[in-house]
């Protein structure tokens, strides 16, 4: 996860416009001002997928969400954000053009809440990448309560199931109210709410009120 994620933003930005909302042209414009124009351009790209999307089975959607986002840099935190650990809006996220892995997949799990895809078939899973030998972050999409899930990740950008995924040691998952110790790869055993998660708490709370971050160094290629 130290490398670059070599990102196709020439073809991001050049998704041609749709009409945007009230508020997605707030967001539009909040973006620009405080990124950059391009950072912008990446917001509208973004709505825009959103829009084209609304009327895809839900594996569609799946694919063109990991797609979409998986153009972006990686980044440490500490040298996009200058902490250790920062969970990054999703406008902080594309403003930036880059991000770790927890930034990749909060992006991924807010588009597909947007889309209609249910809360219960979604989780943000904590995982040890062994190969990597760190911890790592991905979304799990449940079809049903008993099924198998599959991952979109930003290491491989391949949708595949968890158990295809022997790279990956599960540890805790979340979605948008409850938290689980992950002890195999499928549900795990509930231990909680999310609002025990200090850095989800702080991240929905920006994510409300709007509140954005400057990068301390700049990626935007």
């Amino acid at each position: 996860m130290k490398q670059w994620h070599i990102a196709g933003l020439c073809l991001l930005l050049s998704l041609s416009a749709m009409s945007l909302t009230t508020k997605e042209s707030r967001w539009v414009g909040q973006v620009s001002s405080f990124y950059g124009e391009r950072a912008g351009k990446r917001v509208t790209a973004w709505r825009n997928m959103v829009e084209k999307t609304q009327g895809l089975s839900e594996q569609e959607k799946l694919r063109k969400v990991n797609d979409f986002f998986n153009q972006m840099y990686f980044v440490d935190d500490i040298d996009l954000w200058g902490k250790k650990d920062y969970w990054a809006t999703p406008l902080e996220f594309l403003g930036a053009a880059a991000g770790d892995c927890e930034d990749f997949s909060i992006a991924k799990y807010f588009s597909l809440r947007e889309l209609g895809i249910d809360d219960k078939k979604l989780r943000l899973v904590y995982v040890k990448a062994i190969r990597l030998d760190q911890f790592h972050m991905v979304v799990a999409y449940y079809p049903t309560p008993s099924s198998e899930p599959v991952l979109l990740d930003n290491l491989d950008p391949a949708i595949k199931r968890a158990s295809l995924r022997r790279d990956l040691l599960p540890i805790y998952s979340f979605n948008g109210s409850r938290l689980w110790l992950m002890k195999e790869r499928g549900q795990g055993e509930l231990a909680g709410n999310a609002s025990r998660l200090g850095l989800w708490n702080d991240l929905r709370s920006r994510i409300d009120t709007l509140k954005m971050q400057k990068p301390i160094r700049q990626f935007d290629r």
